[in-house]
């Protein structure tokens, strides 16, 4: 079942038209902490780049503002310290019931791949083959990167026994980089094999 407004836990609660990224800041406060936007970021950072995106600082705050004006957060200012405050912001029930109905009326969209590396292979009849290597390598390196911050993410995730769904995603971004470190090795192989054919 798909659509915009859904009843499904709360007859009082639909599902309001706001972007993908207003409900995955939202999905973040659903784990029952009250967090700055400074946190959120941090949050978003740490798991959700993994497999959506990383939204920016300023997009953050404006969907804080958007969930805020649907009642779906509330948000209070509190003395950060001695000169300076900071604004905190919880999920409300009325936007933990919103986010059920979400999840469970709105179908995922489909998967969207834009990876730069690839258009490049794409158009390697107009490249030299060592300067496609060279990219190929440094994406392998960033690879590598990645997947050191995706096991430390699992790690984080492990160690939080209210966070079984974020481990299993987390899981989830490990097994995925590994397997694009494998691909990206064949491709390696695949170019070097070309390269002898050129």
């Amino acid at each position: 079942m798909s659509g915009g407004n859904a009843d499904l836990k709360n007859v009082d609660v639909v599902v309001p038209k706001i972007p993908t990224t207003a409900w995955a800041v939202l999905g973040i406060l659903s784990f029952g902490r009250e967090l700055t936007g400074y946190d959120i970021k941090n949050w978003s950072d740490a798991i959700l780049h993994f497999f959506y995106w990383s939204p920016a600082t300023s997009q953050i705050y404006t969907e804080l503002r958007r969930l805020e004006e649907f009642g779906l957060v509330t948000s209070r200012t509190i003395a950060r310290d001695d000169v300076r405050e900071k604004t905190v912001y919880t999920i409300t029930e009325k936007g933990v019931t919103a986010l059920q109905n979400w999840q469970e009326s709105v179908d995922a969209e489909a998967t969207v791949l834009k990876h730069g590396v690839l258009l490049r292979v794409w158009l390697g009849h107009l490249a030299e083959s060592d300067r496609l290597r060279e990219q190929i390598l440094d994406h392998r390196f960033r690879l590598l990167e990645e997947l050191d911050a995706a096991k430390d993410s699992s790690t984080q995730a492990d160690a939080q026994p209210d966070w079984a769904y974020p481990a299993l995603v987390a899981s989830w971004a490990v097994r995925r980089i590994e397997s694009e470190i494998e691909l990206t090795d064949a491709m390696l192989v695949d170019l070097d094999r070309l390269a002898q054919k050129r």
